[in-house]
């Protein structure tokens, strides 16, 4: 039998990175949940089901790049492009 105590698994506290973003995890960002409830009713999942979710969207984006991209082209470089035309 597979189980877990959600005691737990509880989330910690969310810490804002800017307005309406907040972070719990370390390169996990998400929307601030009291924005949302004005429009979503939010439930408690546990940690290791949102770090599953997270895991597989990484895995998802991995896959339309392998996929669809001719290139990966970093951030920086993309800033640096801009900066040199304006």
């Amino acid at each position: 039998m597979l189980g877990f105590r959600l005691s737990a698994q509880t989330p910690p506290p969310a810490r804002p990175v800017t307005d309406g973003v907040v972070s719990r995890f370390e390169h996990t960002y998400e929307v601030d949940p009291a924005l949302m409830t004005e429009h979503v009713r939010q439930q408690q999942i546990p940690n290791w089901d949102f770090r599953r979710i997270v895991d597989s969207r990484w895995e998802h984006l991995h896959w339309m790049r392998d996929h669809f991209a001719d290139q990966v082209i970093a951030a920086s470089e993309l800033l640096a492009e801009l900066e040199a035309e304006g």
